[in-house]
């Protein structure tokens, strides 16, 4: 990569990571990313145990 060239990809194995701007930027960005994913992987599970729970009678609301 030269001087003052963009980068081609925001894919982890094409950016720059000896540059400290990309370095700080995309590791930040990709950071928030991972905490966001995660916390919506998490939430969906949980739907989805809590729904196949409800299916089955055992749920909270059930009488």
């Amino acid at each position: 990569m030269l001087h003052g060239e963009t980068i081609q990809s925001p894919l982890p194995m094409d950016i720059p990571w000896w540059m400290a701007d990309h370095f700080v930027f995309f590791g930040v960005l990709y950071a928030v990313l991972f905490v966001l994913c995660s916390g919506l992987g998490y939430v969906i599970l949980k739907s989805v145990m809590q729904a196949r729970q409800d299916e089955h009678g055992h749920g909270h609301g059930s009488h």
